[in-house]
């Protein structure tokens, strides 16, 4: 099995026990890695002043095959973004934190379509369960929160986060039931996997994920969302927010759709949590 090892963490962590010119070769590469993998052995010999037979030395010391390997791994580094490697602006402020989120939400907002909303709910109404599926930090998260607002309602629901058993649940699936799919990006293979799976069987297809992505024109149903991320990587992304909103919105108009067994669910839930502990009246429902 093919594992991608990151080169800039393997020279990091084998510095110390490289021999002086090594180390003038691995400072070479950690203070401009883009001309590093764009230079060929005399040019990067030249540069650190060193020879070239050093350069090879150099590439096996921090494990790679041979030079042209360390430089393929380099170009890899580069694919994941500058912003990985170079430490970026400072935007450490407790207030940008909370700013990024408001802004996440309108931006969201602004993305609602009532009409797939209406029938994204009349969809789960009907369904004889509702699966949720979500894998990966964010995603798993807004799986699990779909769980515990629908089933407060009286819906049965269950919200799967493992690759493996989310294309199971697929495949055992079957036409009444409603999938919802959660995803940040709308590339995670395994959910668009178990998606296309469950389209096979006639299961019904609800997407929480950016329009037009490999996810989206799989689901019958897609609710958009869009992730504006910085070059701040410290930062938690705020995508997971406008997913979250959508899951209120969904489980909020499944009750004001039916009054009458929603009050009713939420009413018992409320007797069982007050003879189980102590606060005021307006305390959450189990959150």
């Amino acid at each position: 099995m093919n594992v991608d090892v990151d080169i800039i963490s393997q020279i990091t962590e084998r510095y110390s026990a490289l021999r002086d010119a090594e180390k003038k070769v691995a400072d070479l590469v950690m203070d401009d890695v883009s001309s590093a993998a764009n230079a060929s052995i005399t040019e990067l010999a030249q540069q650190a002043n060193v020879s070239e037979a050093t350069i090879t030395r150099f590439a096996k010391a921090v494990g790679c095959i041979n030079v042209r390997d360390l430089k393929i791994k380099l170009a890899q580094s580069l694919a994941v973004g500058q912003r990985f490697i170079i430490e970026p602006p400072d935007h450490t402020s407790h207030q940008g934190i909370y700013e990024s989120i408001k802004q996440a939400l309108d931006i969201n907002r602004a993305l609602i379509n009532e009409q797939d909303i209406t029938q994204a709910v009349a969809m789960l109404h009907s369904a004889r369960q509702v699966i949720a599926i979500g894998v990966g930090g964010g995603s798993t998260i807004t799986s699990q929160e779909l769980q515990h607002r629908l089933f407060r309602l009286g819906y049965p629901v269950v919200a799967y986060n493992d690759g493996l058993l989310t294309r199971m649940v697929a495949a055992t699936a079957d036409p009444n039931d409603v999938m919802v799919l959660i995803s940040a990006t709308g590339h995670t293979p395994q959910v668009i996997e178990s998606a296309v799976i469950a389209k096979e069987y006639g299961v019904k297809l609800i997407a929480i994920t950016p329009a037009d992505s490999p996810l989206a024109n799989t689901c019958d149903i897609v609710l958009p969302i869009i992730h504006q991320e910085t070059d701040f990587i410290y930062k938690p992304s705020a995508s997971r927010y406008a997913m979250l909103a959508l899951v209120d919105v969904l489980s909020m108009e499944l009750a004001v759709n039916h009054k009458r067994r929603s009050r009713d669910r939420l009413r018992r839930l409320k007797l069982a949590l007050d003879s189980h502990r102590t606060g005021s009246d307006r305390q959450p429902l189990g959150d």
